[in-house]
């Protein structure tokens, strides 16, 4: 377990026009008992005073690259050893930019490369400067290392436009870093195998038997659960997201491929959380030659190993959770796996559902328990279910 503070955190403060409203987001941290020590850029200076903040805080505030600690460390190695989380709000594009590059530029920039803990961006600026290539591609490369994003507002901007943009309110904001902190080291010791993506199963050089899975929910529960301080071992099917950071990636490509891994992961895991969607027949024979048009009318087909079933098998110990998808009958699909698998715990999906199910970015899903409980989620964003998929497992951890 870490032995830094899960209840304090630096706040960075870039030059945009949404700095104007940190200082009512420090006083929602510090009314949730959260100690903020206050980063300012010197941009940020044109929008709120450093007094404000020192007041609001109790603390000093950090403004230049050099500002020394009360035992003469430099104050952003000092810093970066206690604190839970950094936050950065709002992050503008210059900022967001540094972070990318890892250019060391200022005190905020030079701070991001020294900490450990979790670290949450909230993007503020024009529309159009959001919506650029270059902004979105340091976002997209942010994210792969494991920067949290809280999106922007859309709404009326400061320059007249509207769009997207709009630094989220101070509520929202407090809410989403109380929710990090709360989460911080909770699966500490515990090592998680999750299988995410589809499988590929070849008929000819040119032709495969697949599904639509982008990868994304398995990817949200590796995600979740290194940002739980948990270890994780990511077998992935053929995904075109990119990599958590922190996590052991084994990349697959055929289900009996992901089978191979899966297994030889197994002993080292505590958890098995199966979210891939492994093609469920193959061909009997590979041709090595592609196959005329006419000759695949008919195929002769035979099933894929069934990798939960022999999870349940082989297990010592780890709690297994699955993944059923259906249609009208999903719930009762869902339940059949789960007692004739032996699972702790499955998540039941209606692909057939608008905005759920396959490729795409948010899931509507019940969580059935062993037990027979049953919990019913809204559709959500993957990485909500994934947080809300854990929460739930927590009530069945044991310590180790």
């Amino acid at each position: 377990m870490s032995d830094k503070p899960q209840r304090e955190i630096a706040l960075g403060i870039s030059g945009g026009i949404g700095a104007y409203k940190t200082p009512e987001l420090v006083r929602e941290l510090v009314r949730s008992g959260v100690k903020v020590t206050a980063i300012l850029t010197r941009n940020a200076e044109a929008f709120v005073a450093p007094l404000t903040l020192q007041t609001l805080t109790g603390e000093p505030v950090i403004r230049g690259l050099y500002d020394l600690s009360g035992n003469t460390d430099v104050e952003h190695i000092a810093l970066s050893r206690r604190i839970g989380l950094l936050a950065v709000a709002p992050a503008t594009a210059a900022t967001l930019a540094r972070f990318a590059q890892g250019l060391a530029q200022d005190f905020l920039s030079t701070f991001f490369l020294a900490v450990s803990c979790p670290v949450l961006v909230a993007p503020s600026m024009n529309t159009r400067m959001w919506l650029h290539p270059a902004t979105q591609a340091n976002l997209t490369l942010l994210r792969s290392r494991g920067v949290r994003v809280l999106e922007p507002s859309v709404g009326e901007l400061a320059c007249g436009e509207t769009g997207s943009g709009r630094l989220p309110e101070p509520r929202d904001i407090a809410a989403e870093i109380m929710r990090l902190l709360d989460r911080r080291e909770s699966w500490s010791g515990e090592t998680v195998l999750v299988t995410a993506g589809p499988t590929r199963e070849y008929l000819d050089p040119a032709r495969i038997l697949t599904n639509p899975s982008s990868g994304r929910m398995g990817y949200a529960v590796a995600e979740e659960a290194l940002l739980r301080g948990a270890k994780v071992i990511l077998v992935t099917g053929p995904s075109s997201l990119n990599e958590p950071w922190g996590a052991e990636v084994v990349r697959v490509e055929t289900t009996e491929e992901m089978r191979t891994a899966v297994m030889e992961a197994l002993p080292r895991s505590t958890w098995v959380i199966k979210a891939a969607a492994p093609a469920d027949f193959r061909p009997r024979r590979l041709s090595r030659e592609k196959s005329p048009k006419d000759s695949l009318t008919q195929l002769d087909l035979e099933a894929t190993p069934d990798i939960l079933a022999e999870i349940s098998r082989r297990k010592n110990g780890q709690k297994v959770v699955g993944f059923s998808t259906g249609t009208s009958d999903y719930l009762e699909a869902a339940r059949r796996k789960m007692h004739e698998k032996g699972l702790d715990l499955v998540v039941a999906n209606r692909v057939d559902e608008p905005g759920a199910g396959f490729g795409a970015p948010t899931n509507r899903v019940v969580i059935l328990g062993a037990d027979g409980s049953q919990e019913v989620l809204p559709l959500l964003p993957k990485r909500e279910v994934a947080a809300r998929l854990l929460d739930r497992l927590e009530l069945l951890r044991t310590p180790i």
